[in-house]
């Protein structure tokens, strides 16, 4: 009995603890170095921003070096994105500041001078970090109760179009809350319904207020981060060395700020004193957790949706698999593991990742480095971030966030492909802004359901049925030695976000069931699992002409009949694309017939290209193609539809 017991917690460690098979195989030689940069470098990146979220979430900055120390430990231990850094994070909080400012707002009873016994900070500040870690603890609770539910595979209704909306509409927030900071403007907190729109509105009535030191210094911030940035990315291969742009301008600041006294001569605002050391932990205030619920679902969810689409991303770029329900777990316990050491919520960042795939990172082991280096500032240098100008960690927040504005260009893509998409993508985005990240995500989720059971009841189809297993019958009639590796395959229903990942699943069961049709190379079999897993995030291909292998290759022909697909959205041309991709690899052509003019146009304008020579009008046609091969006398007598 005792020995099942055993066996039963070893298999429970091994699928629920991913550490265990990358740590035990890590490439010192290999890795070591460019893992050893990469975590330098996003240690001053964790730095600059954790002061900056922490403060964005209205509490001491000092709480955001914590934020940036614990939660990438917990999750190099449950989560599976080899680029993925957890920390704070812009829209997580600003959700929790909505929890702290309405519990505990600048005119409380408690604002007074006494000191607590916890680093020597203020009542009122430990109090406005306990609702924080309330709402980190909650949130990473009801993530692990999505994960005990299985809800990872939910994300199925969370399409690209409005995890992009969404993180831009977001993004678009935080910057909105640096305002006063960008120009020095002395703002109250502004939340609620159309509260992006009431910030911009303060400012511009009150323009005459603009300190134009500050102005001029956050300008010249953006401008150096931006270049240096851009140059780092454009020279990179050449000088094998990666800027620390944000070190370089924050020592710079801080330098200039302290020998012209400028808190002082201008009253420039500043970082300000930063307690050594870690307090012990401390349990978060069970008795307001029923007073942030709100806050707590938002984190949960708002803060998976990020994460898992930048997980999804990294595995796509590196071959890899990623399991969607394992990481609810890992952002789960990171949320509540944290919010014992006087964490703000946590979770994944677009600007972190693309830090880590730059400065080429390879494994978590690049987080853990950075922890290490956070553990050194806290101890030993927190005096020396006194004089950091707050108008500079803005500067850094919003160049962090030029990642997620960009996700504007995205628009034109969703036209090309399919305007449906544009426009949920364009009103999710407007939700989003005017109410907050996790109404807009809500809305978007709704939203695009709704759609899409119109688009389905409006269809020219009986029913939304799954491509079944019986829908591929095997053609006893065709005898040709040219058949053997071809395998046609009609697409019963339209292809859309909420039947994509089933239909990539049937595609896989197929190739299972018969691998000798569908031959993969040798080289590929280590990853055969992760095939058609990971959804296209750009739908960028670089095409190559369909030609015929030579006599020596052996190559497998995949034919799609699209005559039952009588609408599709974006994610059903990225899947049709990442097919594409993915088989193409892997020594299968994949051609396309009865197609929609409209799906073609879509395709094309997602990277296949006319020159191709993959789509057909007819079955016959495309067959009559591959026996007039070169390789066709390579292939034998049996087709399966």
């Amino acid at each position: 009995m005792e020995g099942n017991r055993w066996q039963l917690v070893r298999r429970w460690c091994w699928r629920r603890l991913p550490v265990l098979h990358w740590l035990p195989t890590y490439d010192l030689k290999a890795n070591l170095a460019a893992d050893t940069v990469a975590g330098a470098m996003l240690s001053v990146h964790q730095v600059a921003q954790g002061l900056a979220f922490a403060v964005l979430s209205s509490v001491h900055p000092v709480f955001g070096l914590y934020g940036a120390l614990f939660p990438p430990i917990i999750y190099a231990i449950f989560g599976m994105g080899r680029h993925v850094a957890t920390a704070a994070f812009g829209i997580t909080s600003l959700i929790s500041a909505g929890a702290v400012e309405r519990l505990v707002p600048p005119n409380a009873s408690f604002t007074a001078n006494s000191n607590s016994s916890v680093l020597g900070l203020s009542d009122f500040e430990m109090q406005r970090i306990g609702i924080a870690t309330a709402v980190t603890f909650l949130g990473g609770i009801i993530q692990v109760a999505m994960f005990m539910l299985n809800a990872g595979s939910a994300t199925l209704l969370l399409p690209e179009p409005v995890l992009s909306s969404m993180t831009t509409g977001a993004a678009t927030n935080v910057v909105t809350s640096q305002v006063k900071y960008l120009l020095g403007i002395k703002m109250p907190y502004i939340s609620g319904p159309l509260g992006t729109f009431y910030i911009y509105a303060y400012a511009f009535n009150n323009i005459s207020s603009v300190r134009l030191e500050v102005l001029l210094f956050s300008l010249l911030s953006i401008v150096v981060l931006v270049v240096l940035k851009q140059l780092n990315e454009q020279f990179k291969e050449k000088i094998k060395v990666v800027i620390p742009v944000e070190l370089v301008l924050m020592i710079t600041t801080s330098v200039a700020c302290y020998c012209a006294d400028m808190e002082n001569t201008y009253g420039l605002p500043v970082v300000g004193h930063i307690p050594e050391g870690i307090p012990p932990p401390q349990a978060p205030p069970m008795n307001a957790l029923a007073d942030v619920v709100i806050e707590g679902f938002g984190i949960a969810v708002v803060g998976y949706a990020a994460s898992v689409m930048l997980a999804q991303g990294s595995a796509k770029k590196f071959n890899y698999y990623v399991d969607d329900n394992q990481e609810l777990l890992a952002h789960g316990l990171s949320n509540v593991v944290s919010s014992f050491f006087f964490c703000i919520p946590n979770s994944a960042a677009m600007a972190r990742t693309g830090l880590l795939y730059s400065c080429g990172a390879k494994t978590q082991v690049a987080c853990l480095i950075s922890c290490g280096f956070i553990l050194v500032v806290i101890y030993t240098m927190g005096t020396l971030l006194y004089w950091l100008p707050m108008c500079v960690l803005a500067s850094i927040i919003v160049v962090g966030l030029k990642g997620m504005l960009m996700q504007f260009c995205d628009l034109k893509k969703y036209w090309n492909v399919d305007k449906v998409d544009w426009v949920i993508w364009v009103l999710t985005y407007v939700v989003t802004i005017s109410f907050a990240a996790n109404v807009g995500l809500f809305f978007g989720v709704v939203f695009n359901i709704a759609v899409g059971v119109v688009r389905v009841t409006r269809a020219k189809t009986i029913s939304l049925i799954n491509m079944k297993e019986e829908n591929c019958k095997i053609i006893e009639d065709v005898q040709h030695d040219s058949f053997q590796q071809v395998k046609i395959v009609s697409v019963t229903t339209p292809l859309f976000f909420m039947n994509a990942k089933k239909f990539k699943g049937d595609l896989m069961k197929m190739n299972k069931r018969n691998p000798a049709i569908i031959k993969l190379s040798e080289d590929t079999n280590e990853f055969e699992e992760n095939i058609l897993l990971n959804p296209v995030s750009n739908g960028v291909l670089n095409g190559e002409d369909f030609k015929s292998p030579p006599p020596s290759a052996t190559r497998g022909i995949l034919i799609l009949d699209c005559s039952g697909m009588t609408f599709f959205d974006y994610t059903g041309v990225s899947i049709l694309v990442q097919i594409y991709m993915d088989f193409k690899r892997n020594d299968v052509d994949v051609l396309f017939v009865h197609c929609l003019s409209s799906l073609i146009k879509a395709l094309q304008h997602s990277g296949l290209k006319p020159e191709d020579h993959v789509f057909f009008d007819s079955v016959s046609i495309a067959l009559d193609v591959i026996c007039s091969s070169k390789a066709c006398s390579k292939l034998s007598d049996q087709t399966e539809v």
